[in-house]
């Protein structure tokens, strides 16, 4: 099951010559999910060959511009496309206040639904799933609400071993139901347990997005275990003061978030627009969690 995080923009609140606000794009099995539209996104989608008729939802973390600038944009987009598709949209309930004027005062009427979901910014909660994947909401703690958001796979299904099925002439229409833990009758009434026919199923994966928020050790347990964890690092430490009057995150702390939490990845974005080179950034993190990478804009990242 492909589960894969292309990085569309990595800067703060302003955008420097190479690089953009704040957007990822997610593909979970053949799933199109957006995840915050700064300025510029559909730029990048088209930059990065991925076709925005595809995304189905769009989750955004708040309402500071460099999170929301290029969401209308993009949804007009979609609309002289003559696009068909619904489009579900989660987030605080700001966000659909400014949508609805925006497009009131526009004359906006589109060819497809626009589907709202309010996102409580203050509790921990289950905002959709399906037959794949899980995505949660927590509370993140930044200068207006904020949520950051929690992409889980469901249970896989555990592996056939193909080898003894068809040893034993076990027909095909039976390997779902295998696959999914059960025991398989033959014709002459003698079970076989599914351990015997199956291999143990992966591990599901979970990515953890936490956009604009302060050090908080409730961020910690929002995201403990995580295979890969996107947190923000606006400043490097001897900004702490900044970062502390701004409600944002340093590169350690991003660190140490990473570290105590017990994530197995940490990829680092959100970059003030001071820093032209980000490996200062990127070394001062991997000194507290070396397993740290840069959010590189236009790099796609395998969760497997």
């Amino acid at each position: 099951m492909s589960f894969e995080v292309t990085i569309l923009g990595n800067s703060s609140a302003s955008p420097t010559h190479d690089r953009h606000p704040s957007a990822q794009y997610v593909n979970i099995c053949d799933h199109h999910i957006l995840i915050d539209c700064g300025e510029g996104t559909q730029m990048q989608l088209a930059k990065y060959k991925i076709k925005k008729s595809k995304i189905s939802q769009i989750f955004i973390s708040h309402v500071h511009g460099d999170h929301i600038l290029g969401l209308p944009g993009l949804l007009l987009s979609m609309n002289l496309m003559k696009r068909e598709l619904p489009i579900h949209i989660y987030g605080p309930p700001e966000l659909f206040k400014i949508l609805d004027i925006f497009f009131k005062y526009t004359e906006t009427q589109f060819s497809f639904e626009l589907h709202y979901h309010i996102v409580n910014p203050n509790t921990t909660g289950l905002i959709f799933e399906n037959i794949y994947f899980r995505v949660y909401s927590f509370p993140l703690f930044h200068r207006v609400p904020t949520s950051g958001y929690m992409i889980e796979e469901r249970t896989k299904l555990r592996k056939l071993n193909l080898e003894i099925c068809e040893r034993l002439k076990i027909p095909f229409t039976y390997y779902n139901d295998i696959k999914m833990g059960k025991d398989f009758c033959t014709p002459e009434g003698k079970w076989i347990a599914n351990d015997q026919l199956t291999f143990p199923a992966a591990l599901p994966i979970s990515y953890a997005y936490c956009s604009d928020t302060m050090f908080d050790d409730r961020v910690v347990e929002s995201v403990r275990d995580a295979d890969i964890l996107y947190h923000e690092a606006t400043f490097m430490h001897d900004k702490l003061d900044r970062a502390v009057y701004t409600m944002h995150t340093t590169a350690k702390q991003a660190g140490i978030v990473a570290r105590t939490a017990d994530v197995k990845k940490l990829i680092i974005g959100h970059f003030s627009s001071r820093y032209d080179d980000l490996e200062p950034i990127l070394k001062e993190a991997q000194a507290e969690f070396p397993n740290t990478e840069i959010a590189e804009e236009g790099k796609t990242f395998i969760l497997e």
